[in-house]
């Protein structure tokens, strides 16, 4: 096993005054691994592509005992990818700002700390900047990833490295999760294992079992419609705005039909500007909100050479994070508009457990698009399936109080949650409700809570539970 990535301790500041113990002498809370993959370019011979990734083992694991002697606790622990979207979103932002281990403070010094509501409780999680462009993945060749399957591709190849650096963790099964953009990394990289599992050509078969999706950018079409008539609902328009954009909405959709996808996804981003610019710039991401959740020191935090020098990121390797703006996103403009509700289909019949889930208050990608995108899914896959998706009872998932959680439904291997009072980042707004959720998914736990639509089997006040 290689432990030239090791990651030891990290500053607890930007000065580097103080720093945060990992995996010392002395000190052993959880073991962590930071670096670069390695990819060969595929344009340029004797080029790489370097994807980073930063892994942090599951805290049901002994970092006092070797790898080797708890083996079968590891091998049985699910291990989780995390990507955020964007395009060009660093995955360091869920790590600092989601569901990780750490986070950062708003104060000047960017102050970091352990933060309790990490999904490394029960699992171990990697998250990845990809593809390269983002966060501190770089390009020797300046190759941006131009489709799914490009970076899709590169992907698996880093994972093959990864688990050849790595081979303790390469028999998890694995869950390749993520949110916003990521709906459309997440099943194209599962798509490609999947492939590449079946190919048997002697590379490493990876224990894909399932994905999980937030607030997924899965078919921008439905997506913009549905921004633009939430904002209506919620008051950021008046009917001749509304007009107005259904307007330009139908010009939209001519344009992406006709396949010119660089000119529907400047029309798509239009749209999206003018809603908000008619709103009085709501927050896209939280319609209760004017700003978006704060990244606070983390760009500088992350630049800080004592930070590098702790993940063995070159020292003249820049942190980069965008959101739907820069190269990466320049590179994918084709691929922006599509819709991959296809690819979840195609997931779905092979077998792998698949978990939708929404904050409902987000207006870029929430919860009326999922639904509807699930609906129409199992239209296609015929009239039986769509009338058991359709039937199938929508728990509504409690707290001890008899308040929402969240509404869930279930059918054999999809598992739909709609999460209340949760912007887009649910991990964040929600990080107890959304850990146990992702948990009750992962193990198959009961979500505790009754079918409204069938009040004798909840009994006076009682609670039912909810299983797939």
């Amino acid at each position: 096993m290689s432990s030239d990535d090791l990651v030891a301790s990290i500053p607890a500041n930007i000065p580097d005054t103080l720093r945060i113990a990992f995996l010392t002498k002395d000190v052993k809370k959880v073991r962590s691994y930071a670096g670069h993959v390695h990819i060969d370019s595929v344009r340029h011979q004797g080029k790489k592509n370097h994807l980073f990734y930063w892994f942090f083992e599951s805290q049901t694991c002994n970092p006092h005992v070797a790898a080797p002697d708890q083996q079968a606790l590891i091998d049985g622990t699910p291990l989780l990818i995390w990507l955020n979207g964007g395009p060009g979103a660093s995955s360091l932002l869920g790590l600092f700002l989601e569901n990780g281990p750490l986070s950062i403070g708003d104060d000047p010094a960017g102050t970091v700390s352990v933060s309790p509501g990490s999904w490394n409780q029960e699992a171990h999680v990697v998250y990845w900047d990809q593809p390269v462009g983002t966060g501190y993945s770089y390009s020797d060749a300046d190759e941006y990833a131009e489709d799914e399957d490009a970076l899709a591709r590169m992907f698996w190849k880093g994972l093959q490295e990864f688990f050849s650096a790595h081979p303790e963790y390469a028999n998890c099964p694995l869950y390749v999760c993520g949110e916003s953009y990521a709906g459309k990394y997440v099943p194209a990289i599962a798509l490609e294992i999947h492939r590449r599992n079946r190919e048997n050509s002697g590379a490493r078969n990876i224990g894909l079992r399932g994905i999980a999706v937030g607030n997924g950018w899965i078919r921008p079409e439905l997506s913009l419609r549905a921004l633009v008539d939430y904002a209506y609902t919620t008051g950021f328009l008046g009917i001749a705005q509304k007009n107005s954009l259904d307007e330009s909405y139908a010009e939209f959709q001519e344009v992406l039909r006709s396949g010119d996808m660089r000119q529907a996804t400047k029309l798509g981003n239009a749209l999206v500007s003018a809603t908000l610019a008619y709103g009085g710039n709501f927050d896209l991401y939280d319609v209760r909100r004017w700003d978006d959740l704060s990244m606070g020191a983390l760009n500088a935090y992350l630049n800080s050479e004592h930070v590098k020098e702790s993940l063995h990121v070159p020292p003249h390797v820049p942190w980069q994070c965008a959101d739907n703006e820069g190269p990466v996103a320049d590179a994918l403009v084709n691929d922006n508009m599509r819709d991959c509700t296809g690819q979840y289909a195609e997931l779905l019949d092979a077998g792998y457990s698949t978990l939708l889930y929404t904050g409902n208050f987000d207006t870029a990608c929430g919860f009326r698009s999922t639904e509807e995108i699930l609906d129409d899914l199992m239209r296609r896959k015929g009239e039986h399936e769509h009338g058991e998706w359709r039937n199938a009872p929508r728990l509504i998932w409690t707290q001890a109080q008899g308040n929402p959680k969240g509404f869930v439904r279930r059918l054999r291997n999809l598992t739909q949650v709609a999460v209340p009072d949760s912007g887009h980042q649910v991990p964040a707004f929600q990080p107890e409700i959304c850990r146990e959720m992702l948990y009750n998914w992962l193990f198959d736990r009961p979500f505790a809570g009754y079918d409204p639509q069938q009040p004798a089997k909840q009994g006076n006040g009682g609670t039912g539970l909810f299983k797939g």
